[in-house]
């Protein structure tokens, strides 16, 4: 059994890529599994109730398994005990991560903005059908992962994928229905601070330094403003015991078309060095700012190399 499955604290990209490359593997002849590293977020749970998918089986330690990584290829966003697994195939959309095979094999990553595109081009690569349900759960993650094609992420390649698969799923209006979509994750009233901060949490390693960066889409960013002190005492709390050299969370507001950066650093000058702003109050507006992977993470790697 081959266990193909994404990253701790999964998306809707990572959850439901696992689960539709796992049915193209299968339809090859391959005997495989989707799994997950973590629990769902409520934006998955409806994708997957909507289309008639199980959640997939939770898989945190990869000791004598044969893994499939989807959506990552970074060891701390990995199962745990990686080097006790066997990895036999890669397929991402992120740059190349830190994870290592003994041998060759197949792996794949495409700058497109989401690895439901990547799996599309898969699925027509071997010219396999894809099912309504299966579209339905790709196209959920395509519009989830550019956040409906706002993010800078986005290609032409991801436009493309989500129209052949509406087409396929019967939905008619994309832009509602990623509406729809991402509408789920703004619902943080019930809520506590700290699963605010690592519902959608990544560690990086940044010139030996470990940070934490979180991110949660809004609708409005009036819903969680009252509550911007809290995530900030909660995030130093964070910072303090997992002894990290920065904390951030990144409120994005997808209808403003910005996020609102909060951060516990222990340079404040990092904030400044990355974006060209000053922090205010642990705190720093960022316009048009909506891609983790290209927006923040790349101008702090190379601010934290700068200092």
């Amino acid at each position: 059994m081959i266990y193909v499955i994404g990253h701790k604290n999964p998306d809707t990209d990572s959850i439901c890529s696992a689960i539709a490359y796992a049915e193209l593997k299968k339809k090859l002849g391959v005997d495989v599994k989707a799994a997950r590293n973590g629990e769902i977020n409520p934006e998955t749970a409806f994708v997957l109730e909507k289309f008639g998918f199980d959640v997939p089986e939770l898989v945190t330690d990869g000791t004598d398994k044969k893994l499939i990584l989807v959506d990552h290829s970074d060891v701390s966003q990995c199962v745990e005990n990686l080097d006790k697994a066997e990895i036999v195939e890669i397929i991402d959309h992120h740059k190349i991560g830190d994870v290592t095979t003994p041998n060759p094999i197949f792996f794949l990553a495409m700058p497109v903005g989401s690895t439901a595109t990547v799996v599309k081009t898969l699925y027509d690569y071997y010219n396999v059908e894809i099912s309504k349900e299966i579209a339905g759960i790709l196209l959920s993650a395509i519009l989830s992962d550019t956040v409906i094609f706002k993010s800078p992420t986005t290609t032409d390649k991801d436009i493309n994928a989500a129209e052949e698969l509406a087409k396929i799923a019967g939905i008619e209006d994309l832009n509602t229905f990623g509406i729809q979509v991402k509408s789920k994750l703004s619902d943080v009233e019930k809520l506590t601070a700290e699963e605010i901060i690592t519902r959608d949490f990544k560690d990086f390693n940044m010139s030996g330094k470990k940070v934490g960066i979180g991110q949660i889409e809004l609708v409005d960013l009036k819903l969680i403003e009252e509550r911007i002190d809290e995530l900030l005492q909660k995030m130093a709390e964070i910072k303090e015991e997992g002894n990290y050299s920065g904390m951030y969370l990144m409120l994005t507001d997808i209808i403003r078309e910005g996020t609102l950066l909060l951060a516990i650093v222990d340079d404040e000058k990092v904030v400044e060095r990355a974006f060209g702003k000053k922090l205010e109050n642990s705190r720093v507006w960022l316009d048009k700012v909506m891609s983790r992977k290209k927006e923040i993470v790349p101008p702090l790697e190379s601010a934290y190399s700068a200092g």
